[in-house]
């Protein structure tokens, strides 16, 4: 099966809808990704197969469960949620953050040649990174338990915004939360051909 077809299918068992031109953009997104994979390691993931599966659709199961407006996805690595999020959602705006100049030198590169005009993209350490505008919602994928991944973005959070933690089985985490950040909620996702629990978990500050 070739990777139009993986991918159009995973689309289909996840129930959104992704057109074709967007799919084509995210394929495209994933030959960059196998290009300069070779020289800068971005994913341990090589398999072109496993990389429609683990990095886009596992990006793309979110979709439907996402709010409008301003984004910041923290720890952001090769553009993972956040470009394929870009490409899904261009009415959205997605500044995506990470610490390691490697890939967010390729994730600004990967958005200048796809032409992703609702990407920004800063080197920074999120801890310490300040913002003038704050966000709607704020994600990850891969970039802490729950309770740092609050703490550490508290300040960029607007009044009223919302975080989307993507996890595993998340129960664990959530116990460690700090008392005034409550869970709204956790849905639990089947990604295609993703032989691993998935969830969002979706939280908010307890004012």
């Amino acid at each position: 099966m070739t990777l139009e077809l993986d991918l159009s299918s995973g689309i289909a068992q996840l129930g959104i809808k992704v057109s074709e031109e967007k799919q084509r953009k995210l394929l495209n997104y994933l030959t960059l990704l196998q290009k300069w994979n070779k020289i800068y390691n971005l994913t341990a993931i090589r398999d072109p197969k496993q990389m429609v599966s683990n990095h886009l659709l596992d990006s793309l199961a979110v979709m439907p469960h996402l709010w409008p407006g301003k984004w910041l996805d923290v720890g952001s690595g090769a553009g993972l949620p956040g470009v394929v999020l870009a490409i899904a959602y261009p009415d959205f705006s997605f500044t995506l953050v990470d610490s390691n100049s490697k890939k967010t030198s390729f994730v600004q590169q990967a958005s200048i040649e796809l032409g992703l005009k609702n990407v920004v993209v800063r080197c920074e350490r999120i801890e310490t990174w300040q913002n003038e505008v704050k966000f709607d919602g704020i994600i990850s994928r891969a970039f802490a338990e729950t309770a740092e991944f609050v703490s550490l973005t508290r300040h960029l959070l607007k009044n009223g915004g919302r975080w989307a933690a993507m996890k595993g089985v998340p129960e664990q985490e959530l116990i460690r939360l700090p008392e005034d950040v409550k869970v709204e909620k956790i849905i639990y996702l089947q990604v295609p051909k993703l032989n691993a629990a998935r969830s969002l978990v979706v939280l908010r500050e307890n004012k």
